[in-house]
Protein backbone atom coordinates (compact mmCIF):
# COMPACT_ATOMS: atom_id res chain seq x y z
CA UNK A 1 0.00 0.00 0.00
CA UNK A 2 1.44 3.04 -1.13
CA UNK A 3 0.06 6.99 -0.24
CA UNK A 4 0.93 10.16 0.09
CA UNK A 5 0.28 13.10 2.78
CA UNK A 6 1.95 16.72 3.25
CA UNK A 7 4.32 17.62 5.78
CA UNK A 8 2.73 20.46 7.79
CA UNK A 9 4.67 23.63 8.74
CA UNK A 10 4.96 22.19 12.46
CA UNK A 11 6.57 18.77 10.79
CA UNK A 12 3.17 16.42 11.40
CA UNK A 13 1.64 14.39 9.22
CA UNK A 14 -1.50 12.72 8.35
CA UNK A 15 -1.70 9.10 8.65
CA UNK A 16 -4.09 8.31 5.79
CA UNK A 17 -7.49 6.12 7.21
CA UNK A 18 -6.80 3.32 5.11
CA UNK A 19 -3.48 3.03 6.98
CA UNK A 20 -4.56 3.64 10.13
CA UNK A 21 -7.54 1.38 9.77
CA UNK A 22 -5.50 -1.50 8.72
CA UNK A 23 -3.00 -0.37 11.91
CA UNK A 24 -6.21 -0.37 14.27
CA UNK A 25 -4.50 3.40 15.28
CA UNK A 26 -6.40 5.16 17.68
CA UNK A 27 -6.42 8.70 18.61
CA UNK A 28 -3.31 8.74 21.38
CA UNK A 29 -1.92 5.64 20.08
CA UNK A 30 2.01 5.50 19.73
CA UNK A 31 4.24 4.93 16.70
CA UNK A 32 7.55 4.26 16.19
CA UNK A 33 10.17 5.55 13.73
CA UNK A 34 12.92 3.89 12.74
CA UNK A 35 15.27 5.56 10.09
CA UNK A 36 17.72 2.52 8.31
CA UNK A 37 20.82 3.43 7.13
CA UNK A 38 19.25 3.14 3.70
CA UNK A 39 17.31 5.83 4.13
CA UNK A 40 14.44 3.38 4.72
CA UNK A 41 11.83 4.49 7.25
CA UNK A 42 9.85 2.01 9.10
CA UNK A 43 6.89 3.11 11.10
CA UNK A 44 5.71 0.45 13.43
CA UNK A 45 2.59 1.48 15.82
CA UNK A 46 3.01 1.06 19.62
CA UNK A 47 -0.62 -0.19 20.21
CA UNK A 48 0.21 -2.40 23.68
CA UNK A 49 -1.70 -1.44 26.41
CA UNK A 50 0.28 -1.52 30.22
CA UNK A 51 -2.71 -3.18 31.67
CA UNK A 52 -2.10 -6.00 28.39
CA UNK A 53 1.54 -6.81 29.79
CA UNK A 54 -0.12 -7.73 33.20
CA UNK A 55 0.55 -10.87 34.46
CA UNK A 56 3.22 -11.73 31.69
CA UNK A 57 6.07 -12.54 33.85
CA UNK A 58 3.75 -14.75 36.36
CA UNK A 59 4.58 -18.17 36.59
CA UNK A 60 1.06 -20.46 37.16
CA UNK A 61 3.08 -22.30 39.85
CA UNK A 62 4.34 -19.40 41.71
CA UNK A 63 2.24 -17.95 44.52
CA UNK A 64 1.94 -14.30 43.77
CA UNK A 65 3.52 -11.42 46.17
CA UNK A 66 1.42 -8.01 46.93
CA UNK A 67 2.84 -5.27 45.80
CA UNK A 68 3.22 -3.66 49.49
CA UNK A 69 5.71 -7.11 50.40
CA UNK A 70 7.78 -6.05 47.33
CA UNK A 71 8.98 -2.78 48.93
CA UNK A 72 12.57 -3.09 49.94
CA UNK A 73 14.50 -0.49 51.99
CA UNK A 74 17.74 0.00 50.31
CA UNK A 75 19.21 1.66 53.18
CA UNK A 76 19.65 -1.14 55.70
CA UNK A 77 22.99 -2.96 55.78
CA UNK A 78 22.93 -6.13 53.73
CA UNK A 79 22.81 -9.28 55.43
CA UNK A 80 26.93 -10.74 56.11
CA UNK A 81 26.16 -14.80 54.79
Amino acid sequence: MTTTTTLTSKGQVTVPRAIRERMALKPGDKVQFSLLSDGTLIIRPKTRRLSELAGILHKPEQQSIPIEQMQVDLSAEPDEE
